[in-house]
């Protein structure tokens, strides 16, 4: 809100919105970078909020697992977040930005596997959604937690853990570590672990994963690479 006095601006009036914006010249961060430019990243990190309790708060994918995170864009509705929403709602977005895409989500997938490549880099699942349950039973992942684990990302001790050092998923397949330099030990890296029934927890893994293969039925077909084996496999 505007004082229509003296034109100040208070940002802590939600009277018009819970979630505002702002925007400002870039040359008033001390240390920018005046080209607004960076170099090649070393790590790629997608980021995902799990209402259902099953993913950890971060996990290590192969190249061939982040292009099908990459194509599959998920995450969760919760409510609050949007108007109507009163339960969990699973929703797919292509690349993170189905609205804007212009060409097949394959495409872009061939584009992001070049630059993996090319450049090394590796690609990590963050997940700042539910643990100890689903949305309504378990709570919310720790904004401290979710720092911690970006942190140990970037400054590389989490990539430098050992192979024995991941535990890899079941379901999904992709590596999941058991303890992080960095990262408080009650952070719940294994969700499972979190889960007071384990074998709610494995149903509802069941659950999500299904919902996974049936969205990217829709990424399948002639003419297009098949990425669905790096997806979560389920037992028949």
């Amino acid at each position: 809100m505007v004082d229509p006095k003296t034109g100040d601006v208070d940002y802590s009036d939600t009277s018009k919105t819970q979630n505002g914006r702002v925007s400002y010249p870039i040359f008033h961060i001390p240390n920018h970078e005046p080209s607004s430019r960076g170099g090649h990243p070393k790590n790629v990190i997608f980021l995902t909020a799990d209402a259902f309790g099953v993913l950890p708060p971060v996990s290590k994918l192969t190249t061939e697992q982040a292009l099908y995170h990459f194509i599959t864009g998920y995450t969760a509705k919760v409510a609050g977040t949007e108007r109507g929403v009163t339960e969990p709602e699973a929703t797919f977005s292509a690349c993170f930005g189905a609205a804007f895409l212009t060409l097949h989500p394959t495409e872009y997938a061939k584009l992001l596997r070049e630059r993996l490549d090319k450049l090394g880099s590796q690609a990590w699942l963050v997940n700042t959604g539910w643990v100890g349950g689903a949305y309504g039973v378990g709570e919310r992942m720790k904004i401290g937690a979710t720092r911690s684990c970006i942190t140990s990302i970037l400054d590389g001790s989490m990539a430098s853990l050992p192979e024995d050092a991941f535990e890899v998923d079941p379901v999904f397949g992709f590596q999941v570590p058991k303890a992080v330099p960095g990262v408080d030990a009650s952070v719940p890296l294994l969700p499972r672990n979190a889960w007071s029934d384990p074998a709610a927890y494995d149903a509802q893994r069941e659950k999500l994963g299904k919902m996974f293969q049936e969205n990217f039925k829709k990424y399948t077909g002639p003419g297009v690479e098949d990425y669905s084996a790096f997806g979560p496999q389920l037992k028949k």
